[in-house]
């Protein structure tokens, strides 16, 4: 019974020292000063010019303008519906090998079943991690600046 209540009072002395550092370190972060402004001497070292704080924001705006650009295709300011499900016509035509105007799961799973075929080099029907490596998406090539 003692142990028992010695354990007790040690439990509830390192709870008591920890509410007690953690309430020290609390009180010591508050008393930290904050920083100084910012300045620029960009057009004279007697004349202290202050920076601006805000950095431009990119408008919504702008993000939608390119979004219709790219799909307003004859750049007429207008999307039409052919505009707009063209590319969606030209995956499915891939995917539909049977040209039937609809999709089974067989044409569907079929790009995957001959990604595997092609990766499993050896028809072990499984993939080892250098033939799993041959089946990762080749990187598009970026886009230079024309700055």
């Amino acid at each position: 019974m003692l142990r028992f209540f010695a354990g007790v009072v040690s439990t509830l002395l390192l709870v008591a020292a920890g509410v007690f550092i953690w309430k020290s370190q609390a009180e010591a972060e508050a008393v930290i000063p904050p920083p100084p402004e910012a300045r620029s001497y960009a057009g004279s070292f007697l004349q202290p010019q202050r920076v601006s704080e805000d950095p431009p924001a990119a408008s919504e705006k702008t993000k939608e303008q390119k979004r219709f650009g790219r799909a307003d295709k004859d750049d007429d300011g207008r999307i039409t519906r052919e505009e707009l499900l063209t590319p969606r016509r030209k995956a499915f035509a891939k995917l539909d090998t049977n040209g039937n105007g609809s999709l089974s799961f067989e044409e569907w799973a079929v790009k995957t079943v001959d990604k595997f075929s092609g990766a499993d080099a050896d028809g072990s029907g499984w993939l080892n991690p250098a033939e799993y490596e041959t089946t990762k998406p080749k990187a598009s090539p970026k886009k230079k600046c024309a700055c």
